[in-house]
């Protein structure tokens, strides 16, 4: 029962919404079906899977709300899930930015759900685990991974009319290999709605051969390099940014995108002209939800276009107290409307190694931390395969580094982008960066 249609999902929400007495009713079913195989030292060390459905209720009277939720679905316990979030509404202080419901509205179906994936069983995570082991074993390497998918549906139904539905699939792959002295290590991860695109094998063989060229490193020194980031370094740094677009944080001045004095930066060449980012949640690569947690439909969004910053995302309060038109932000809020894509060119990671004299290029970063959440400065440890290039080819790896870097500065230092890929949640090319700052060296492997 845990996966339900949208016409399943709509006579219970409908029930639900009968049960009501208060003001405003808000009722939200989510349901998810997940497993996963996890594996160390190339043996399996567990698996599972899980089923859940639940059901929640926001009841108001005024601007006073209660939240209840549940997992049981007859008759009585419906009924009583209602009064028991009428109950705590009676009870709460008033919420002074309680925004009205919204009616009913047209969302497009999203795109996020793929049959195959929906289909994954323990046999074929099985075989897939399999594959990957096999390559560290024949390799003479220790493979530690894990695995997991799921499928799952969110539906919300109004007292004022709106409802809406969405059901997605997800793919996620992570494999660490190590060479058994312990001095050299890869990294791979790839998250996908298609199952189809997951390969384990081949991203195995990418960890296996980091694992064993990373053997050996050399220290050098600290300081300012040009850097090229394989797309999971560069979502390791720029993923979050999407975050700081919020109007209302850029207003109270609490984020990057706030001006000194007062003021956003919205409409300002904030980054270099080759960065353009976008979100869109019928992107068939990064789908997501049509609509977000205050039922407003989501469509594709220019955030920065060509370095410039085009638009802040706007909550419906917020847009209300500043006269602005509401705006959903890149993820939809509470349910999520496909994240952040970066523009980019056509050459690989191979392509940007070529065209580099002097480099270091970064597998991706580990254990990153915000210094300062203004100017987002952020610290840091290179992992899993950092290489010293030279004359266009790799020379050798070298010790990892610990860094400070913002990457608002990142990407005004921009000299090259790579084809985008989805890695790390975002769709983000490779990037070659100049003046990187790497502050020290790490023993870390």
């Amino acid at each position: 029962m845990a996966i339900l249609s949208k016409d399943e999902a709509e006579v219970i929400l409908k029930k639900v919404l009968s049960y009501s007495k208060a003001d405003e009713t808000e009722v939200t079913l989510n349901g998810q079906t997940a497993g996963n195989i996890r594996y160390a030292r190339n043996a399996v060390s567990t698996a599972g899977e899980v089923s859940n459905l639940s059901l929640g209720v926001n009841a108001s009277f005024g601007k006073k709300t209660g939240t209840a939720t549940i997992n049981e679905f007859d008759d009585a316990s419906l009924e009583k899930v209602v009064r028991r979030a009428e109950e705590l509404a009676r009870l709460a202080p008033e919420n002074p930015e309680y925004m009205p419901l919204l009616g009913q509205s047209e969302f497009r179906e999203s795109i996020g759900y793929v049959e195959s994936t929906a289909r994954m069983s323990p046999d074929s995570r099985a075989d897939m685990v399999a594959k990957s082991l096999q390559v560290a074993r024949d390799s003479k390497l220790e493979a530690a991974g894990f695995l997991d998918n799921s499928m799952g549906f969110r539906a919300v139904m109004n007292s004022k009319g709106l409802f809406a539905y969405n059901k997605s699939t997800s793919v996620n792959f992570s494999v660490t290999v190590r060479n058994q002295e312990g001095t050299g290590s890869g990294y791979v991860s790839e998250s996908f709605n298609d199952v189809g695109k997951l390969d384990t094998l081949k991203l195995t063989k990418t960890a296996s051969m980091k694992a064993t060229s990373s053997a050996g490193a050399k220290a050098i020194e600290p300081g300012r390099y040009t850097v090229i980031l394989e797309p999971l370094a560069a979502s390791d740094m720029i993923g979050g940014i999407i975050r700081g677009f919020d109007q209302r944080s850029a207003d109270e001045g609490r984020s990057f995108m706030s001006k000194k004095g007062g003021g956003t930066r919205l409409g300002e060449q904030l980054f270099d002209p080759k960065v353009t980012i976008y979100s869109d949640p019928l992107n068939p690569e990064l789908p997501g939800a049509t609509w977000s947690g205050d039922g407003l439909p989501i469509g594709r969004t220019t955030w920065v276009e060509k370095g410039v910053v085009k638009n802040l995302a706007v909550s419906r309060y917020w847009a209300e107290k500043k006269g602005l038109k509401p705006q959903p932000g890149p993820g939809g809020g509470r349910f999520g409307g496909g994240g952040m894509i970066m523009e980019g060119g056509t050459a690989s990671v191979e392509d940007l190694i070529k065209g580099t004299e002097k480099g270091i290029l970064v597998t991706r970063f580990w254990y990153i931390r915000m210094v300062d959440q203004q100017t987002l400065v952020q610290t840091g440890l290179t992992r899993d395969g950092t290489f010293y290039i030279e004359n266009g080819q790799i020379k050798f790896p070298v010790k990892n580094f610990r860094f400070n870097e913002s990457p608002i500065i990142m990407l005004n230092n921009v000299e090259e982008l790579g084809k985008p890929v989805r890695s790390g949640g975002v769709i983000i090319p490779p990037m070659k960066i100049r003046d990187f700052t790497f502050t020290s060296l790490s023993d870390a492997i």
